[in-house]
């Protein structure tokens, strides 16, 4: 019962965190505008380097990478100190490392959603990369590091943004599985992986079609 209502704190909790629109939030204080009008009308770091500059754009990368990582480090802590308060019987060491592997995946999730799906802005964001990548780093940086070598890579030779995030998406799915990591684990990368590729089907389309945007370029 503890686990399972400390749990919905951080549900909430990590939604919250992730919800926080970095990108909208840029574009009212830089240029007093709204970027969901401007661009791929996404709130994500790429659109904003394209409608407001590459310092904004670094800005709000970062942040949104933080909160990725501010969710994990906050799942980390928050359950423990939750069953230690709660409970007259203190969990026992082996107890807490079963557990914390649930707390992240339970928190990773919701910090995504909350980036795609902000209730600030009536359930827009972005696509949820950057925030994923924070989320990965934080919870297994081997897996984080990888993906983050493929979407390099694969920027440099394609130029395209999108590409290389879902490239860089299922390198995380297969490397979560290769090495040995928790069940947690694999589960909220595969879970996370699917919803960042689907957050792109509309480049997904534009890809096939040949009309993808490379960066540098109007989207």
């Amino acid at each position: 019962m503890v686990f399972w209502l400390a749990g919905a704190v951080g549900l909430a909790i990590a939604y919250l965190l992730g919800s926080t629109p970095t990108g909208y939030l840029a574009g009212k204080l830089l240029k007093g505008i709204d970027i969901r009008e401007h661009g791929s009308k996404s709130t994500g770091a790429t659109n904003v380097l394209r409608t407001l500059g590459k310092w904004p754009a670094l800005a709000v990368l970062l942040v949104d990478v933080l909160k990725g990582v501010g969710a994990v480090i906050f799942a980390r802590w928050f359950y423990p100190w939750f069953s230690t308060v709660s409970s007259t019987t203190p969990p026992t060491a082996l107890d807490l490392q079963s557990s914390a592997p649930w707390a992240v995946c339970l928190a990773g999730l919701p910090v995504l959603l909350g980036h795609g799906r902000s209730v600030w802005v009536n359930f827009t964001g972005g696509k949820s990369v950057a925030t994923g990548l924070g989320v990965l780093l934080a919870m297994s940086w081997p897996v984080g590091l990888g993906a983050v070598m493929v979407f390099g890579v694969a920027l440099a030779i394609s130029r395209i943004v999108s590409l290389s995030s879902m490239l860089a998406a299922l390198t995380a799915i297969a490397l979560v599985c290769g090495l040995e990591q928790p069940l947690p684990y694999r589960l909220l990368v595969i879970a996370g992986g699917i919803y960042v590729i689907a957050r792109h089907r509309a480049n997904i389309r534009r890809l096939l079609s040949g009309t993808e945007p490379r960066l540098g370029k109007v989207a």
